[in-house]
């Protein structure tokens, strides 16, 4: 009994050491797949087709810049351990890197911000970034398209923030399909209908956060970013309501074509799970068939092409007037414009917590219609990332606005300082820490 008992363990043994090897090759082979340009199912193909003979790697066969160990990777549910790229790790990346997303040792996630530029939009680009910059915790990288003529201006300004170790930015050209191009370029105003196609340009992103050049971050992007893991299985995006008074509502009383909600949403801050947006399969009403996302642009607007006021914007509302469940709303004060004070203060989040994110609609930067968020602006504008200047920027900033009380949106000028305050004392009043 006891040599049966034994036979049955060595058995045992030699067949989990077995599983051990087969596992260790199949990651040898997924992981020269992916480096010969082969998709990792087709790796395990041809591993299986081998009789799961992996090609060996001594040490003399390590490839240029690989190293023995796995090397730091962030892992997330759409970038799982089994599909990391072919120089990432050696011979035990599938255990390592298990181990690691396990033990929850990732290092931080990189957030990805998306801006178009056209025209004589330089100086408030560059405003919105910087107001992005001094409360942003995680790194974060900048995706600038813009005219050509604008690179060497955004290169010159960014150059002088290369001392930020948490910061860089790729700058892209404007780019439309072609046949189509003009249609989408004089779409609204110039080049904005470019962020409807950003998911099928920035194909190695997986999420993103676009904002139009007229945004001012008046806390962390960190927290907006962490939005994300709020969205349900059915949810792709998400943005603020368009109105929050349906009385004074622009969809609701004048719009021609369908749009999401009671009063339609605002386009401006808009968060996008891209892996989720080109996979989706969008109900409209052009097909009984359903459409991915670069298929179903170029028929809406051939359909609405007459009836839509607000360009992109009007699109993304009809698409998701068919696809509810693919949005996630939150609330104004992430999309805070002046349509929330001109007649009146209509955002109650806002009034209770502050303005997170300001939206200057309608050039209220640039002239006197609503001195409030002019002052916001100018005070970004002239701050510096000097943690001095930031530091100093309060006071300054809420005697310009006590200037505007006689303005509808003057009247309640503090919700535009209250999260301003809270986030310049947490990012600046703590210990300081490599930016």
């Amino acid at each position: 009994m006891r040599r049966y008992l034994r036979v049955v363990g060595l058995c045992l043994a030699c067949g989990f050491c077995s599983l051990l090897y087969a596992f260790s090759q199949l990651a040898v082979s997924l992981e020269e797949g992916a480096a010969g340009g082969r998709r990792p199912q087709a790796a395990v193909v041809s591993w299986l087709a081998d009789g799961g003979r992996g090609t060996g790697r001594g040490a003399g066969s390590a490839g240029p810049g690989r190293t023995g160990r796995c090397k730091e990777f962030s892992l997330s549910y759409w970038n799982p351990y089994w599909m990391l790229p072919s120089d990432v790790c050696g011979m035990n990346c599938f255990w390592e890197a298990a181990f690691r997303y396990d033990m929850k040792t990732r290092p931080d996630e990189k957030m990805h911000l998306a801006v178009v530029a056209c025209g004589e939009r330089l100086e408030e680009t560059v405003t919105m970034l910087k107001s992005a910059l001094i409360f942003s915790i995680k790194p974060l990288h900048v995706h600038i398209f813009a005219e050509d003529q604008l690179h060497d201006s955004f290169k010159d300004r960014l150059a002088s923030w290369s001392f930020l170790r948490r910061f860089d930015y790729s700058l892209y050209p404007i780019t439309f399909p072609g046949d189509s191009a003009a249609d989408w370029k004089k779409l609204f105003k110039p080049c904005a209908s470019q962020r409807l196609f950003l998911p099928l340009i920035l194909k190695e992103v997986d999420s993103l956060l676009y904002v139009d050049t007229d945004i001012l971050f008046l806390r962390p992007v960190d927290d907006i970013w962490s939005l994300l893991k709020k969205f349900n299985s059915t949810q792709i995006a998400a943005m603020a309501p368009e109105h929050e008074e349906p009385r004074i509502g622009w969809y609701n009383r004048f719009a021609r074509h369908p749009y999401y909600g009671r009063t339609g949403v605002n386009s401006g801050v808009m968060l996008m799970n891209m892996t989720r947006m080109r996979s989706k399969y969008f109900k409209n009403d052009m097909t009984t068939a359903r459409l991915q996302w670069g298929d179903i642009l170029m028929p809406l607007l051939k359909k609405y092409k007459l009836n839509i006021t607000w360009g992109d914007q009007d699109l993304l509302n009809i698409v998701f007037s068919h696809n509810p469940e693919s949005l996630f709303v939150f609330p104004c004060q992430w999309n805070y414009r002046p349509d929330h004070c001109i007649y009146g203060s209509n955002c109650r989040e806002a009034e209770e917590e502050g303005v997170f994110i300001l939206h200057g609609n309608r050039g209220v930067y640039h002239d006197d219609k609503q001195p409030a968020f002019r002052a916001v602006y100018e005070a970004l504008r002239n701050c510096s990332l000097e943690d001095d200047s930031v530091r100093s920027l309060l006071k300054p900033l809420e005697l310009e606005l006590q200037k505007t009380v006689h303005t509808y949106c003057g009247k309640t000028y503090k919700i535009f300082i209250k999260q301003l305050t809270k986030s310049i004392r947490k990012r600046y009043d703590t210990p300081p820490k490599e930016r």
